[in-house]
């Protein structure tokens, strides 16, 4: 049976994928940041009869001795760890450049040197900053609009740059925005659904026309182990996006009907980018990984959108303790 390294396996969609791998029979080695807690992050909160079959082990993408020792063996690599916080970027930009950029080359190189089969590197919607034209293809122009969106463009090129140059096995995945349960409360969809599960009278969101093409994690991770059994392995670029947006004031709607509740909706200034920096509307066409990834999402359109943030909602219903006392565990 194969064997996956991933890297950001303790993180959101690392944690759903590393747990779909499993469930599907893989032997998974989940490289897990190195913390003084010894916390394992989301990992902890997958049924231990499948956590117990996890090879874990504890390191930094920034060191490459690290990395290459803990490779060892692997066949394929999946490249989820980063840092994502948009707003945190504006603050301290070069922590970003030396995670994402120069540590997606430490993975790539270590990669090399372990002659892994492939490597599917995580790319991110934001990189195409607003919307230029509509749907949004692989052949968007790159803006980088934050910190975060340039260092993922940087970390993009160097992977693209390392296939072409020294024929490292790569092939690449743009998430456009993927929700669901485990995701941080930094996340817009969390953000709002904490604060309707806490029954806060006052709902505190940022820009409420800016839009976005949200993708269920179940369909981001089937997207990423398509990506792993196809062909590809020369840095092709394959968006995952659903092809519809939602505006954030739809989703406060929405989340009025799912949860019976019909608290204030607050505009905080303290939650809009820069004026530069904002990306107004994010809707991506996931053509080419339909047609050559084989990737069928299963949470399509209105009606699809409605039943994964139910099912969003209930999860953070029933676990929002786990953040109230794991906020520093959880990197949330």
């Amino acid at each position: 049976m194969k064997k996956i390294f991933i890297t950001g396996s303790e993180g959101f969609i690392g944690s759903h994928l590393t747990e779909k791998l499993v469930k599907s029979g893989y032997n998974v080695r989940a490289y897990v940041q190195y913390n003084s807690f010894n916390s394992i992050g989301w990992l902890s909160n997958i049924d231990k009869k499948y956590q117990k079959k996890i090879d874990i082990v504890f390191g930094d993408i920034r060191d490459k001795e690290n990395l290459e020792n803990s490779m060892k063996d692997c066949d394929y690599v999946f490249h989820l760890a980063a840092l994502i916080a948009i707003p945190y970027s504006y603050k301290s930009p070069a922590s970003y450049i030396e995670t994402n950029v120069v540590g997606t080359l430490n993975v790539i190189q270590s990669a090399q040197k372990n002659r892994i089969k492939k490597i599917i590197h995580t790319s991110t919607s934001e990189v195409y900053g607003t919307a230029q034209k509509i749907p949004i293809n692989e052949n968007h122009p790159l803006v980088g609009q934050s910190p975060y969106a340039a260092s993922k463009i940087g970390a993009d090129q160097v992977a693209i740059s390392m296939s072409k140059s020294f024929g490292a096995p790569i092939v690449i995945v743009r998430p456009f925005n993927t929700f669901g349960p485990r995701q941080s409360l930094r996340a817009v969809i969390p953000t709002i659904i904490s604060q309707f599960v806490l029954k806060k009278k006052d709902i505190l969101i940022g820009n409420l026309n800016s839009s976005r093409d949200f993708n269920f994690v179940e369909d981001t991770c089937s997207g990423f182990i398509c990506a792993m059994k196809s062909k590809f392995k020369s840095a092709e670029v394959f968006n995952l996006s659903s092809g519809k947006d939602f505006k954030i004031l739809e989703i406060t709607n929405l989340l009025k009907k799912i949860s019976r509740y019909n608290p204030n909706i607050i505009v905080d200034k303290k939650r809009i980018r820069p004026k530069k920096s904002e990306v107004n509307r994010l809707i991506g066409s996931s053509r080419l990984a339909r047609k050559y990834l084989n990737w069928e999402p299963k949470y399509i359109n209105k009606k699809g959108f409605i039943l994964s943030l139910s099912k969003t909602y209930e999860w953070f219903c029933d676990n929002i303790e786990i953040y109230n006392k794991n906020s520093n565990k959880y990197n949330l």
